[in-house]
């Protein structure tokens, strides 16, 4: 059976949507929203009608009608802790926690809704594929050191999920056969160890631990943070933008742009070139511990997302690792079709469908 599938994955200031018949890519775009519209928007969600009634135009763009689509994937939001990979079935109560923003407020929150407004009137179902909640991490990786807080699991699940299964296909192997370390380099870094099909280990990417990002400050000394904090200069709200948006890369070089850097350092910016190293040097310590708790029992270390596609930075950390293990590299994520390949392996019976 054929099946045509409409994907919806909101970002901050856009919105991209493509449509597969089946695995095969028909139309895709980046629906770009002017920031000044979004601003007279109070919350996140008061943004719903608005770029759903875009998505429906462009469908009409492309002589598609609502009607039309058989199946809808949206991208996966801030949810609850999920114990499993994979495509999940939206319900009501998924749908009331992106309402709410229960468990945070971000645009991809759009996704799974807007799904389920233009399925339910067909009465079709939505879905949504490995969202960023997914945690699988075993007991041991959660203690922090600190009674009362503990480790989480928010990084690049659908882009590493995809990645390693992909990889896997590539070895003529099964993804839950293999042992990996992926490495998502992106705006933010989660570096995860995947073990026989579960990610078992991996930094909190957005505002926990690891290695800094071109925007993201990682993991930061202790004792100067909590000063930070109770200096008096910031709020508490500052103190979050300072390392979930200002952190890394920006706050050392005033950019977080990889091609811009590049370009410093090529013209011959020492200081451009050391704290790219430095990046790199916190990855590949990154990639370390995690080889380290496998055992040395690892297939293959994969480097990917849209930092991969930067030699020079990628040379760096093949530099270190290359003397014990090769690195494979998949430049870029395909997000899309990770959402479609996800969902038509439960709908041709591959998978089991997750339930929220």
């Amino acid at each position: 059976m054929d099946y045509l599938l409409l994907i919806i994955n909101p970002g901050s200031t856009s919105t991209k949507v493509a449509i597969f018949i089946n695995d095969k890519l028909i139309q895709e775009s980046v629906l770009k929203h002017d920031v000044k519209i979004l601003s007279t928007f109070p919350r996140i969600i008061d943004q719903l009608d608005f770029r759903k009634q875009i998505i429906i135009d462009f469908l009409t763009e492309h002589r598609y009608q609502v009607e039309d689509i058989d199946v809808f994937v949206g991208r996966g939001g801030m949810l609850k802790a999920l114990k499993q990979g994979g495509t999940y079935l939206v319900t009501e109560e998924m749908l009331e926690d992106l309402r709410t923003a229960k468990y945070g407020a971000h645009a991809s929150n759009l996704g799974a809704l807007i799904a389920h407004e233009l399925a339910a009137p067909l009465n079709r179902s939505a879905y949504i594929v490995n969202p960023v909640s997914v945690d699988e991490i075993e007991d041991i990786a959660r203690v922090s050191g600190l009674n009362g807080i503990e480790r989480t699991s928010v990084f690049h699940v659908l882009n590493q999920k995809a990645i390693a299964r992909h990889h896997a296909k590539t070895l003529a192997k099964k993804y839950e056969d293999l042992n990996l370390i992926v490495c998502h380099l992106g705006g933010g870094v989660s570096v995860g160890l995947h073990k026989h099909g579960k990610v078992v280990d991996v930094n909190n990417a957005l505002g926990g631990d690891g290695p800094f990002s071109p925007e993201r400050a990682g993991q930061v000394p202790s004792f100067p943070l909590v000063d930070l904090c109770f200096s008096g200069e910031y709020t508490k709200e500052e103190i979050k933008k300072k390392l979930v948006g200002q952190g890394g890369l920006v706050s050392y070089l005033g950019t977080s742009n990889g091609i811009e850097i590049d370009r410093r350092i090529k013209a011959g910016d020492t200081e451009a070139e050391f704290y790219l190293k430095a990046m790199a040097y916190n990855v590949v310590k990154e990639i370390g511990s995690l080889y380290f708790v496998a055992e040395g029992r690892i297939d293959g270390i994969i480097l990917t997302g849209g930092l991969a596609y930067n030699h020079t930075f990628t040379k760096y950390i093949e530099t270190y690792i290359n003397p014990i293990q090769t690195i494979t590299i998949y430049p870029g994520e395909d997000e899309m079709r990770a959402l479609a390949e996800g969902t038509l392996s439960v709908l041709c019976k591959q998978e089991k469908l997750q339930v929220y």
